[in-house]
């Protein structure tokens, strides 16, 4: 694994010359550009803020900190992983021409999705300082160290859709029903994370302990704690769930790498 680990970096000139390609491709015809990346989430971000924050009052359950700082920490982490799920499927498929032509491993495609998504999540992310901003003007909200949290919550996540990445492509080749499986599983995992709730609602929900114990053992619950806690340190996740993150995303990493390895052969056959 780690000859392999190290080839890709190796390929690193190739992975950039792909996100490039990708983010070219994606904007060249477009007016406003990126901005597209921020549209859509600050749009989904108003709704929600007014749905959850004023007609709910979902802002009860953050002991006074603001509903729109919560909501558009989670949001924007989110559309990285969303974003990914969606692409990482047609990661091989959609490239099966360059794959067969030029000689470098091949885990760099599916990987050139996450860490294109990961500039576009990046390039959004001013905006969640932007909105922090606004609130600490106001006097609503105070910047804390825990700031320092969010690269260790990108990389965490970063490990996690790489995994993601690895798997869902090369599955995808040998059984086309993936993609149409992670169109449905991508609306399911939006409210199985607490992305616009916090998880202190769920904790409060008298649900039975095994049915929370599943709800924890998915990854983006921490992973979304974890982007919280860097603007709401009362967020960030306990010694358990932060464990179990931790845990399954190397495991998940792992299995997508060694997955991807075991099925190389089968999946040039098919391209």
């Amino acid at each position: 694994m780690t000859s392999n680990i190290v080839a890709v970096w190796q390929s690193r000139s190739v992975l950039g010359l792909l996100v490039r390609r990708d983010l070219t491709v994606k904007y060249q015809q477009s007016v406003l550009g990126y901005l597209w990346s921020l549209l859509e989430p600050l749009a989904v971000a108003a709704t929600y803020w007014f749905v959850f924050g004023y007609l709910y009052n979902t802002r009860g359950a953050l002991d006074g900190a603001p509903y729109l700082v919560f909501l558009a920490s989670g949001l924007f982490a989110w559309q990285w992983t969303s974003a990914v799920l969606g692409e990482a499927t047609t990661a091989l498929t959609a490239q099966s021409r360059l794959i067969t032509t030029i000689k470098v491993p091949r885990q760099v495609f599916p990987i050139g999705r996450v860490f294109g998504k990961f500039f576009e999540y990046l390039a959004a992310l001013p905006v969640v300082f932007l909105v922090a901003g606004i609130y600490a003007i106001l006097g609503d909200y105070h910047f804390t160290w825990h700031i320092l949290i969010l690269p260790f919550a990108i990389a965490v996540q970063g490990v996690f859709l790489i995994g993601i990445a690895l798997l869902l492509s090369s599955a995808n080749v040998l059984l086309r029903d993936v993609e149409r499986f992670i169109r449905l599983l991508n609306r399911i995992l939006f409210y199985s994370a607490p992305i616009i709730y916090p998880l202190a609602m769920v904790e409060k929900a008298g649900m039975p302990g095994w049915v929370m114990a599943i709800y924890q053992a998915n990854p983006l619950v921490g992973i979304t704690q974890l982007h919280h806690s860097a603007f709401l340190p009362q967020e960030f996740p306990n010694a358990t769930l932060l464990a179990t993150t931790l845990t399954e995303c190397v495991i998940i990493f792992l299995v997508g790498w060694f997955f991807f390895r075991r099925v190389e052969p089968a999946v040039l056959k098919e391209l």
